[in-house]
């Protein structure tokens, strides 16, 4: 009798999934505008598994570009305490900027290709991990005397949102520019 494959372990598993997070992640940063036309089975050859395997972690489109936002939004939520504990208040605030920026050009890709609905709950269950993270950083340099107090962890995501408009051949000098001037205005 011939031998049957054995099942993939528990590990491996975990690292098919990774890596098609990782190659879903990748394809919306090449390409953010065409997150509908996402095509899963190349993500699924850039991450070297099977379309069987893509969809037994991810059924549709919209689960896996969900799971690709939770990680960014994650990531950067999870740099703060290190930036905070390395880096003076204004420095660590630039540096959360310029990660920020990188989540923003996933975000953005995922903003076009799920529904407005699933869109919203993906949303406003992430909201506030971003909200206590930015509120972290405001208050290290308002602590410090380094930015000012009259503006709120609402009034920077506000401000954050012009870059939902920034145009996707402009992407890099832009957005770069807008969270700097966002930095510049939140100094003392």
């Amino acid at each position: 009798m011939p031998d049957v494959p054995a099942r993939a372990s528990r590990s491996d598993a975990v690292a098919n999934r990774e890596r098609i997070v990782a190659a879903a992640r990748a394809a919306l940063v090449d390409a953010p505008e065409s997150a509908d036309d996402l095509k899963l089975h190349l993500v699924a050859k850039a991450a070297g598994v099977g379309q069987g395997t893509l969809y037994r972690h991810f059924p549709t489109r919209g689960h896996l570009l969900a799971e690709v936002y939770r990680e960014e939004m994650g990531e950067l939520v999870d740099t703060v305490p290190g930036l905070i504990a390395a880096h003076p208040p204004v420095e660590a605030l630039v540096r959360w900027f310029d990660r920020l920026v990188a989540y923003a050009r996933v975000k953005r890709g995922v903003m076009a290709a799920i529904e407005a609905s699933a869109w919203q709950d993906l949303y406003a269950d992430q909201h506030g991990r971003l909200h206590d993270a930015l509120t972290a950083l405001l208050d290290h340099g308002r602590a410090a005397g380094e930015l000012r107090e009259d503006a709120d962890a609402t009034d920077v995501i506000l401000l954050l949102g012009a870059l939902s408009r920034v145009p996707a051949a402009e992407w890099e000098p832009r957005a770069r520019t807008l969270v700097t001037v966002i930095a510049d205005g939140l100094r003392r």
